[in-house]
């Protein structure tokens, strides 16, 4: 049974946490309800963006884009995941370090790393929202309908996006010490899209880079109807490591820029 905090009368416990973690949830809906423009907006560049490869690539090779449209959606899909999940994060840290609020946070019975975690929850249930969103756009706009099982997409989406929230925390980190590092956000857009597609299948070892497997695995889930326990064992194997690797490193490089810029005396400055 959690007990509140003596200098906060805030719940610190499990139940506390839980409490802390819905009020997030509902401060993003509320956002997203009470802005809707801005919200819309964010969906719609995205929507754009594929209507400009769809039909621009159909215009200049129809036969390339209709042999490859199915590797495309998958493909926009993880990128559109990865870019909410991965920029909610790091700019949610620059936002605070902005505000003059991020020293408040660090002052959280749960404690700073927990806070930008439950966070992080929360920006990867809205950038499924998105997903959800831009993969039925996607596939209504090419007439291409993709193999949708919860059981084998949502677990692999889950892992697939694992190392880009690894990323997110470690720019976070990065902003946390070095303030001003936008420009960074706007090149790993890009490295994004080169991890997505790589090719693993003529390179193994490029399965071992982030997104690169997940890219690989949802797309033979989703386009050939593979399900979860057909996959190859060592591949799903590949995917856990990598998740799970990538991730656990962006929270260690987060919790050691934390500490460095308390050692420097930034915590607060902008």
């Amino acid at each position: 049974m959690s007990a509140p905090t003596r200098s906060t009368g805030v719940e610190a416990g499990p139940v506390g946490y839980l409490k802390f973690f819905l009020a997030s949830l509902r401060k993003r809906v509320l956002l997203m309800v009470r802005y809707p423009v801005n919200f819309l907006t964010d969906i719609a560049q995205f929507l754009l963006l594929f209507l400009a490869v769809f039909y621009g690539g159909r215009a200049i090779a129809p036969a390339a884009i209709s042999d490859t449209i199915e590797g495309i959606i998958v493909g926009f899909l993880l990128w559109t995941l990865a870019l909410s999940g991965f920029s909610g994060l790091s700019w949610n840290v620059t936002r605070e370090s902005q505000w003059g609020t991020l020293e408040q946070l660090f002052m959280s019975p749960y404690g700073f790393g927990r806070v930008m975690f439950a966070k992080t929850v929360v920006n990867v249930l809205v950038s499924f929202l998105w997903g959800a969103i831009t993969l039925a756009f996607m596939m209504a706009v090419s007439g291409r309908w993709l193999a949708l099982d919860p059981l084998t997409v949502l677990p692999l989406s889950v892992l697939a996006l694992a190392p880009a929230l690894g990323v997110g925390f470690a720019l976070g980190g990065l902003a946390i010490r070095f303030k001003r590092i936008e420009n960074v956000f706007q090149v790993m857009q890009f490295a994004f899209v080169g991890l997505i597609a790589a090719p693993v299948g003529q390179y193994p070892l490029l399965k071992w880079l982030p997104l690169a497997q997940g890219s690989q695995l949802l797309q033979t889930a989703m386009r050939d109807g593979v399900r979860l326990w057909a996959l190859p064992t060592d591949e799903l194997g590949v995917l856990v490591v990598t998740g799970v690797g990538y991730l656990a490193l962006g929270y260690v490089v987060f919790g050691y820029c934390q500490r460095w810029a308390r050692r420097e005396g930034v915590m607060g400055h902008y």
